[in-house]
């Protein structure tokens, strides 16, 4: 029996599917820790696969080469280095997990399963696993692991048996995505596992963009008197050694490096910075393209794709029509300036003209309207796929959660694209964003150092440049007003009278619910983007498209 362990927090980023290069990760992963004198690796919650893996996870030979892998992996550890714990899905009596490995010996000496499958908000993974049963630890160089996965620790129950079992210490990998304020919750779950168990716990969670997910990393561990003697990075890979040695008390981790905990606006800016730079490295996409009016979405996103892949990368169309004012054109040109990217311009003036004169005989004795302010959206978005097409870059789209709750938005046309960064930021948030940048730089990212926002951006009314003289505000409250609104309506699922309580306009409400109800099949057919809040559209907020629901009171 040992009175002292090194125990190495592997926080990596997985491609999902991509078994071959995982294990090649985790082999480099491990060399680093043998030559730190690690007697243990812990990576994070199927590591092997990627996590979520999704449906994917259900085809056998995706099963079969996850196993494969592993294996391989197992019969390095014969050479005596460090032991690997290790995320992997594999089949057990017909039945398909969620699981952990050890590797040691050149073998996998044991598997344990997760036992609480999540199956609300992002999560599905009761679709694809079968929980596990009551887990034993797993024993290990004299003592015994206790090993919960993930949501394990969010259920008193899992760590009260592994206890009961005689584990002497807390090991939890994890798959936790980002969420604006979920660090906080996650140490008051680790507070609460610890104060029931007396144990203390190392929690190591994955980092990267997957899809609509980012996961921030952030891995911590903390001893029995609620410390936390090393934080691990948000955001960034890391690869940190923590020393434990058995006292009269139990386990106890060695004072480490401390990283900041993920919160504010800096979390949330390097949120979408990471999960567009995963997006389109992943996807093999050799750059973006974006069309940067002059207004705040695009210049704010334009910010954060050279963040996340240098302004080399960035490529910036300005697309004027004859509604765009002069202002427009000169602040997409010193905001390309400020961040260091090109920017093109192409007119769609004509563009606009031959499809108007095309559909004139159509349209002959009906006033413009919406229709023709859409007709210029679109042709915006066929001249960015255009270039997109040609070049291989990925079109970025622009549009805040504001517009896309109330369908103020144009389909093929603003909301062409591959990606959007900002799509379930409100545009409040998009404010307070772009004054952050100007003050401060993600240590994470690529782009420039200073402003890169100009701040006349920032201070004039949004406007679509659609017709003469529009604003946003024409057709929308003001955006303090609707954010609140929306808020209430989507985030907290509150009902209207709740929402009217609060001082809003009754009239004002019931338009905003009906909007948000009949832009749902906008919705559907929008890019994925980074999920920031409670409620993202799509994998957390899943309403019918026909509904004929409305809050009666």
């Amino acid at each position: 029996m040992t009175d002292t362990l090194s125990i190495c927090l592997a926080q990596l980023n997985p491609v999902v599917g991509n078994v071959e290069a995982n294990i090649a990760r985790a082999r480099s992963a491990r060399a680093e820790a043998a030559a730190k004198g690690a007697d243990l690796i812990v990576f994070t919650e199927l590591f092997v696969s990627g996590y979520p893996p999704e449906d994917l996870v259900l085809k056998p030979a995706f099963q079969d080469a996850a196993r494969a892998v592993l294996e391989d992996f197992a019969a390095d550890t014969a050479d005596g280095g460090p032991a690997v714990l290790i995320g992997v899905p594999l089949r057990d009596a017909g039945l398909l997990h969620n699981s952990v490995a050890l590797l040691e010996g050149g073998k996998v000496a044991d598997v344990r399963h997760k036992q609480m499958l999540p199956n609300y908000g992002v999560f599905d993974e009761m679709r694809v696993f079968a929980p596990g049963r009551d887990p034993d630890p797993i024993p290990f160089r004299g003592i015994k692991l206790g090993v919960p996965i993930c949501e394990d620790i969010w259920h008193e129950h899992v760590v009260a048996t592994l206890k009961a079992r005689g584990a002497d210490l807390l090991l939890v990998p994890n798959g936790s995505p980002f969420e604006a304020t979920k660090h906080g919750a996650r140490m008051d779950h680790v507070r609460a596992r610890i104060s029931e168990s007396g144990l203390p716990l190392a929690y190591v969670n994955q980092v990267g963009g997957q899809d609509e997910l980012v996961f921030d990393g952030a891995s911590f561990v903390m001893n029995t008197d609620f410390t936390v003697p090393l934080s691990m990075p948000a955001f960034d890979e890391a690869l940190v050694m923590t020393e434990w040695t058995r006292g009269e008390a139990g386990w106890t981790c060695a004072p480490g490096a401390r990283a900041p905990d993920p919160e504010g606006l800096e979390a949330i800016y390097s949120a979408c910075v990471l999960g567009l730079r995963d997006y389109v490295n992943k996807n093999r996409f050799p750059g973006v393209v974006l069309g940067l009016s002059g207004g705040i979405d695009s210049a704010i996103c334009a910010a954060m794709a050279a963040d996340a892949l240098g302004p080399d990368k960035v490529r910036c169309v300005m697309l004027p029509s004859k509604y765009t004012s002069q202002e427009s054109l000169d602040d997409a040109e010193a905001c390309a300036k400020l961040i260091g990217t090109r920017l093109d311009t192409v007119a769609i003036s004509e563009t606009v003209d031959a499809i108007e004169g095309a559909l004139a005989p159509l349209f002959e004795g009906r006033d413009p309207d919406i229709t023709e302010e859409n007709i210029q959206s679109r042709a915006r978005g066929l001249l960015l796929m255009a270039l997109s097409n040609k070049f291989g870059d990925m079109v970025v789209t622009t549009g805040n959660k504001s517009e896309v709750s109330v369908g103020y938005a144009t389909l093929y046309g603003d909301m062409n694209g591959g990606f959007n960064p900002i799509k379930d930021l409100y545009k409040m948030q998009v404010f307070a964003l772009c004054e952050w940048r100007n003050q401060n730089k993600p240590t994470i990212g690529l782009g420039p150092d200073g402003r890169v926002i100009p701040q006349r951006i920032i201070d004039k009314p949004p406007s679509a440049e659609l017709r003469e003289d529009q604003k946003d505000e024409d057709s929308l409250p003001p955006y303090p007003v609707l954010d609140d609104i929306l808020e209430g309506l989507v985030e907290h699922e509150q009902s209207a009278e709740e929402i009217i309580a609060r001082g809003h306009d009754r009239d004002v409400v019931k338009r905003i619910e009906h909007l948000l109800y009949v832009a749902e099949y906008k919705r559907r057919q929008a890019a994925p983007g980074v999920k920031i809040g409670r409620k993202y559209f799509g994998r957390d907020r899943r309403y019918p498209i026909t509904n004929g629901f409305r809050d009666a009171r």
